[in-house]
């Protein structure tokens, strides 16, 4: 058993070291490497074979979900009618750790021929793939984490570690944000825990929003026939938010007095109508319905020039149907 932690972690800090050494290597062709692909005015091109490809499908996924349309072209299937797939608007990007695979030529004659620039990640400065590259980053190794040497091991990582720097570099320079990432993770907990009340609140003329004045008989029928069901907000006569209807609030009122039709909004209304800002995280309108008990929050825009004017209502069983619980329960 310890002959088997021993050679774990010996990998572990072989790969640690093999990344922690790429670091003094970004330089001013880094640089002009992210310069690029921020010019590009098509889509950036993956390529490698073997372990390469399988790093190369990563980053084309990882520059594809942070704001660069990027995809990953066999190199095997490329001289089968795929190079069809890159235009002269493209870049490409190809991993080679030995920058010596026969199956990326097609690729490197189709873009030379083109002119169509190309970055390259190899292990291996003065290969064939490196002399057709305009722009070389190293991801060179002392030695692989395998202990006979051989398999792909540190220069895996070092290239994945560097393929992640590349593409976390051009997110900064892109300005992308959390709400850009969320509109490209509509699905599964990422999204969920990215999106904003804005993005799920109901608005229109439908909501349940009445005023102080409003007869009783008028007050139920909004509070059973719109969109959002038992519960209403109250509104002045500048369709500022002053208080809130709930349907318990109607029960009460209704067991304590004896003639309540003739009353108005204002009558039972209560003065501390539970808000949420439009820019807030769904997340923490959860977190505040579960606080409160609450099933409906009254939507605010605090940034306008009308902060108490409601702008909608979020639901507590669209945050369900959105898997926003999912995504803070991932998050705990």
């Amino acid at each position: 058993m310890s002959k088997v932690l021993e050679i774990a972690a010996e990998t572990l800090r072989i790969e640690a070291e093999s990344i922690s050494k790429l670091i003094p290597r970004l330089d001013t062709k880094f640089v002009q490497a992210v310069e690029q692909i921020l010019k590009c005015e098509g889509k950036v091109i993956l390529t490698g074979i073997g372990k390469s490809g399988q790093i190369g499908r990563k980053m084309a996924s990882t520059l594809s979900s942070t704001g660069t349309p990027s995809v990953f072209l066999h190199p095997a299937e490329s001289s089968h009618g795929d190079l069809g797939v890159i235009s002269k608007n493209d870049l490409v990007i190809a991993l080679s750790y030995g920058g010596e695979a026969a199956e990326l030529h097609a690729i490197l004659n189709h873009i030379s021929r083109n002119g169509i620039f190309l970055i390259s990640l190899t292990g291996k400065p003065n290969s064939t793939l490196a002399t057709a590259s305009n722009i070389v980053l190293d991801v060179s190794v002392e030695r692989e984490a395998c202990p006979l040497n051989l398999a792909p091991t540190s220069s895996s990582t070092a290239t994945l570690a560097m393929g992640d720097a590349l593409a976390m570099a051009v997110l900064d320079a892109r300005g992308f944000k959390s709400d850009d990432f969320a509109q490209l993770h509509p699905s599964g907990s990422l999204g969920a825990r990215l999106l904003k009340v804005r993005d799920l609140m109901l608005t229109g003329t439908a909501l349940p929003f009445v005023k102080r004045n409003t007869s009783m008989k008028e007050l139920l029928t909004a509070m059973t026939h719109q969109s959002v069901k038992g519960a209403a907000g109250v509104l002045d006569e500048d369709n500022q938010l002053i208080g809130v209807i709930t349907d318990g609030d109607i029960r009460r009122f209704l067991e304590k007095n004896q003639d309540p039709f003739s009353k108005t909004a204002g009558d039972l209304m209560s003065l501390s109508p539970k808000t949420i800002d439009a820019g807030e995280l769904a997340e923490r309108a959860l977190f505040l319905m579960q606080q409160f008990r609450t099933q409906m929050l009254i939507v605010l825009d605090k940034k306008s020039d009308t902060p108490l004017k409601p702008v909608g209502m979020i639901i507590y069983q669209d945050l369900l149907s959105a898997k926003v619980d999912k995504a803070s329960a991932v998050r705990r």
